[in-house]
């Protein structure tokens, strides 16, 4: 993977007005589809139930606009999507400023920033705007207003891939495509999961079986699992959600609602040893689809890790998280390669027992040297430090704690013992 690729990948997507529902969501689905060429791309039509929910009416924008009493065009569509309130009905008028400004939305503490703001399922217009900009607006005369958008019956669409392994256990990969041009909280989750399917897809003897799914937030989750909950329950043994993975500054992890299955195990484990200093969050702290796939009844083992979190940096949910400023080629690169060690843990993860009775004569195996001086190489000792905690109850995870490494070192060397017959 070249250095630049999945931020190129990024700034592809970067234009697109996502939503729920929409063109803007097919093609995101079309542009990913070139990275995983089975990627399939599925629809539910408007009005299907979904547990307690109903997939609403599909939304589409040509144009938005304000025209200024002097003709100047403002909080323009084309030029940043951010501008107009997700979801904003048809609307063409002329009214004061009095009237216009009940529709704006800005952010005194951030003067510069375009803010995010959606209404997904009351019916309503809106613009947002800096607030530098909004204090500057005439007060006097009349402002024209052009919202060229379609609320109608249409579809819900999103993405599946299924990779086959030689088990029928599955690892469970999420991530979201319902938000217009934000960096980390949207595009970052996308792009590192595409290359992610694209690296699984390209090994060869994957033990596992993935599923993955690039969703709308919270209403595509929900109706994924309506309806797929029971056979996932069945199959899925860990996983992640996928989001928020594209920055230099932290990375972090919140756990699932349990909080001890592997997936938590394995992403504490990975982080550990990738930042120290990475932030834990509790349950309650909650935000994205790990809601839905941790939900009671659904009790699926999902937790995540990230770099920064959704809503702990300053930039989130603003015109500010941008590809320069935020989400950077290393920090998407850092994201990808923490998301890959830990899918290779769950590989390789295993509870290691010995077949032998006492230490194995590792000598007649070429595993030990056949001449006894001091100081054994570093691999032997690793190998029978490590051999003597293969009891069948330390997993492969609490033998690396133990022995002060990470885990991916003993890959090597349990693939050995395992060649050699001496664990299971």
């Amino acid at each position: 993977m070249r250095q630049n690729e999945i931020h190129d990948f990024a700034k592809e997507l970067w234009p697109i007005n996502r939503s729920l529902t929409g063109e803007g969501v097919r093609e995101t689905l079309k542009k990913i589809k070139k990275i995983l060429p089975n990627l399939e791309i599925k629809s539910l039509p408007t009005g299907t139930k979904v547990f307690d929910w109903e997939i609403p009416k599909e939304w589409n924008v040509k144009e938005a606009y304000i025209l200024k009493p002097n003709g100047e065009k403002i909080c323009d569509y084309q030029k940043n999507n951010l501008h107009l309130v997700g979801y904003s009905i048809f609307k063409k008028s002329t009214i004061t400023y009095q009237e216009l400004d009940k529709h704006l939305h800005s952010l005194p503490d951030q003067p510069n920033a375009i803010p995010y703001v959606t209404s997904y399922y009351d019916e309503r217009w809106g613009f947002c705007i800096s607030h530098n900009e909004r204090l500057n607006l005439e007060k006097d005369g009349l402002y024209k207003v052009v919202i060229d958008s379609s609320l109608s019956n249409g579809e819900l669409n999103y993405g599946e891939l299924i990779i086959k392994g030689k088990s029928t256990k599955e690892i469970f990969l999420s991530t979201y495509i319902c938000h217009p041009s934000m960096a980390n909280n949207e595009l970052s989750g996308p792009c590192v999961l595409s290359f992610i399917g694209k690296w699984i897809n390209e090994k060869k003897n994957n033990k596992y079986n993935y599923r993955i799914i690039f969703i709308p937030e919270t209403i595509g989750s929900i109706a994924y699992l309506s309806l797929n909950y029971k056979e996932m329950q069945k199959k899925i043994f860990a996983g992640f959600n996928v989001s928020c993975i594209g920055d230099d500054r932290s990375y972090s992890y919140l756990p699932s609602r349990k909080g001890n299955t592997i997936s938590d195990k394995v992403a504490m484990h990975i982080l550990n040893w990738t930042d120290p200093k990475y932030k834990k969050y509790s349950w309650l702290e909650r935000g994205s689809d790990e809601r839905q796939y941790c939900a009671p009844g659904i009790d699926l083992p999902i937790a995540s890790i990230m770099r920064t979190k959704y809503g702990e940096y300053p930039e989130y949910h603003t015109s500010l998280d941008n590809l320069i400023d935020v989400v950077t080629p290393s920090g998407l690169n850092g994201g990808f390669k923490v998301l890959q060690k830990a899918i290779n843990l769950l590989e390789n993860y295993c509870r290691p027992q010995t077949k032998i009775l006492c230490e194995p004569q590792m000598g007649k195996r070429g595993l030990y040297p056949t001449i006894s001086k001091r100081g054994n190489p570093e691999k032997v000792k690793l190998m029978m430090d490590c051999l003597s905690l293969c009891d069948g109850e330390n997993s492969i995870i609490e033998i690396s704690d133990k022995l002060n490494i990470a885990s991916w070192e003993l890959y090597e060397t349990l693939n050995k013992l395992k060649e050699n017959n001496i664990i299971n």
